[in-house]
């Protein structure tokens, strides 16, 4: 018999589903970027300005909600904010590309190189995000989700020292290598906490052990200990990101006490509700490259069902959209979800 919940407001229906509680239907997330060039121009917000200007980062980030029609907006487009507060040395881009690390210009060689300043959140680059989502609670009040976003260690120390040298001291020296995400840690944990504080309502946690280059046994050897400290001490709910294909380390995830997963499409929906087995909720897994850029909506909606049929309790892009994806395919997520759920349809979450 199925259980008629009440209309909920975005807001409330994102955070429901964190908690893997009933919902009136899908939220549909952004834990990364869904900006594109497209929505810069409509709102006159551009990169590389976004990355960097509190009110343009605000503007560009309410398009999720306001133009989308996602549950949740989401201001950090980049995955870089802290290592320029760190120093790094930064390629800022145009509009139609990310600001990258320059990678071949590592500031640290050695765990003893790691200097975390005691005024990282006072920082231009972090204090632009703390600023943001003050305005976009301002602006948008508690209709709907803000999502804020914290690197990981593993990923501060692939723009720090360099991804090759940082996964090759990993093979190399695993005392060093966990003694450099130690040093890391205090940095993910203030930076979260300061956006909770500032008016997120939960943070994207990105720490790139990708699939693609990091086994599942080297996530359970060097982060799954450090996630579990996270979700302790991050006041919030923690969304982990790693793209790639995760299933193998999706049971260590369930194990750390954050209230969700955002897993890429190289993982099957119903094979990995399977392997979190409802200790974990998870968010996407709408294919990037090949389906929201090169397809249309009617292949973003087939995707979008495989999801909601599997039970995922919310749904959006695997990963930060390229710039250039249209408009249209991105509108499509949301209405496929309500096409879903008009049709009678009920995920797991939602009956008795």
């Amino acid at each position: 018999m199925s259980e008629t919940i009440a209309p909920m407001t975005s807001r409330e229906r994102v955070l429901a589903a964190l908690r893997r509680e009933p919902v009136d239907r899908t939220p549909v997330v952004n834990p990364t970027s869904v900006a594109t060039v497209e929505l810069m121009d409509m709102v006159d917000a551009r990169f590389p300005e976004a990355n960097r200007e509190p009110e343009l980062m605000a503007r560009l980030a309410a398009t999720g909600y306001t133009e989308l029609g996602f549950d949740s907006v989401m201001p950090v487009f980049s995955i870089i904010q802290e290592s320029s507060a760190l120093g790094c040395k930064i390629q800022w881009e145009q509009k139609d590309n990310w600001p990258t690390v320059k990678m071949r210009e590592p500031i640290y060689e050695t765990p003893d190189d790691i200097a975390v300043p005691d005024d990282l959140l006072e920082r231009p680059d972090t204090l632009c995000v703390l600023e943001a989502i003050r305005i976009l609670r301002r602006e948008l009040g508690e209709d709907v989700a803000i999502i804020g976003k914290t690197m990981g260690p593993w990923s501060q120390a692939y723009h720090c020292f360099g991804v090759e040298p940082f996964l090759l001291l990993s093979l190399d020296d695993p005392e060093q290598t966990r003694l450099i995400l130690e040093r890391f840690k205090e940095a993910t944990i203030a930076f979260g906490a300061a956006q909770i504080e500032a008016g997120a309502d939960a943070v994207t946690l990105p720490d790139h052990a990708t699939g693609d280059l990091v086994s599942g046994e080297y996530y359970h050897r060097f982060l799954q200990e450090l996630h579990h400290e996270f979700a302790e001490r991050i006041p919030g709910p923690i969304i982990l990101h790693i793209c790639g294909k995760t299933v193998d380390r999706m049971d260590y995830i369930a194990q750390t006490g954050m209230a969700a997963f955002h897993y890429d499409s190289k993982n099957d929906p119903a094979e990995s509700m399977a392997v979190v087995d409802g200790r974990i909720s998870l968010v996407g897994n709408v294919n990037n490259p090949e389906t929201l850029f090169a397809k249309g909506p009617a292949e973003v909606k087939q995707e979008v069902w495989k999801n909601l049929e599997a039970g995922v309790q919310m749904v959006g892009p695997e990963c930060a959209i390229p710039l250039q994806t249209p408009i249209e395919n991105l509108r499509a997520i949301p209405e496929a979800v309500r096409e879903w759920h008009a049709a009678g349809n009920r995920t797991p979450t939602t009956s008795t």
